[in-house]
Protein backbone atom coordinates (compact mmCIF):
# COMPACT_ATOMS: atom_id res chain seq x y z
CA UNK A 1 0.00 0.00 0.00
CA UNK A 2 1.34 3.11 -0.81
CA UNK A 3 2.06 6.32 1.76
CA UNK A 4 -0.30 9.35 1.78
CA UNK A 5 1.79 12.11 0.93
CA UNK A 6 -0.79 14.38 2.72
CA UNK A 7 -0.33 13.58 6.39
CA UNK A 8 -0.10 17.14 9.07
CA UNK A 9 2.07 16.83 12.10
CA UNK A 10 -1.13 18.20 13.86
CA UNK A 11 -3.42 15.16 12.85
CA UNK A 12 -0.53 12.58 13.99
CA UNK A 13 0.17 14.25 17.28
CA UNK A 14 -3.56 13.57 18.10
CA UNK A 15 -3.49 10.12 17.12
CA UNK A 16 -0.55 8.82 18.77
CA UNK A 17 -1.97 8.89 22.10
CA UNK A 18 -5.25 6.98 21.03
CA UNK A 19 -3.07 4.11 20.21
CA UNK A 20 -1.36 4.00 23.63
CA UNK A 21 1.32 6.49 23.13
CA UNK A 22 2.23 9.11 25.80
CA UNK A 23 4.27 12.43 24.66
CA UNK A 24 7.20 12.37 27.23
CA UNK A 25 8.65 15.75 26.80
CA UNK A 26 9.34 18.59 23.84
CA UNK A 27 12.34 20.10 22.55
CA UNK A 28 11.90 22.79 20.79
CA UNK A 29 8.84 21.60 18.05
CA UNK A 30 9.68 18.05 18.46
CA UNK A 31 7.74 16.19 20.22
CA UNK A 32 8.68 12.45 21.79
CA UNK A 33 6.38 9.42 22.53
CA UNK A 34 6.90 6.68 24.26
CA UNK A 35 4.62 3.32 24.81
CA UNK A 36 4.47 1.09 27.73
CA UNK A 37 6.03 -1.75 25.89
CA UNK A 38 9.01 0.61 25.12
CA UNK A 39 8.45 1.74 21.85
CA UNK A 40 9.25 5.01 20.95
CA UNK A 41 9.40 7.59 18.35
CA UNK A 42 9.50 11.89 17.86
CA UNK A 43 7.17 13.80 15.36
CA UNK A 44 8.44 17.46 14.31
CA UNK A 45 5.34 19.88 14.61
CA UNK A 46 5.72 21.98 11.30
CA UNK A 47 2.80 23.27 8.88
CA UNK A 48 3.91 21.11 5.88
CA UNK A 49 2.92 17.61 5.11
CA UNK A 50 5.04 15.01 6.86
CA UNK A 51 7.74 13.71 4.23
CA UNK A 52 7.21 9.86 2.74
CA UNK A 53 10.21 8.96 4.03
CA UNK A 54 9.81 10.51 7.99
CA UNK A 55 6.31 8.81 8.01
CA UNK A 56 7.94 5.55 6.91
CA UNK A 57 10.34 5.83 10.10
CA UNK A 58 7.44 6.66 12.14
CA UNK A 59 5.49 3.93 11.02
CA UNK A 60 8.71 1.67 11.84
CA UNK A 61 9.44 2.59 14.96
CA UNK A 62 5.50 2.71 16.09
CA UNK A 63 5.28 -0.49 14.65
CA UNK A 64 1.70 0.64 13.78
CA UNK A 65 0.15 -0.72 10.12
CA UNK A 66 -0.63 1.77 7.74
CA UNK A 67 -4.44 0.78 7.35
CA UNK A 68 -4.65 1.64 11.06
CA UNK A 69 -3.00 4.76 10.60
CA UNK A 70 -5.36 5.91 7.88
CA UNK A 71 -8.62 4.77 10.10
CA UNK A 72 -6.81 7.08 12.84
CA UNK A 73 -6.48 9.81 10.69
Amino acid sequence: MKLPSDVKSAKLLKALPKVGFKETHRVGSHFHFQHLDCRRTQVAMHNKPISKGTLKAILNQTELPLEKLKKLL
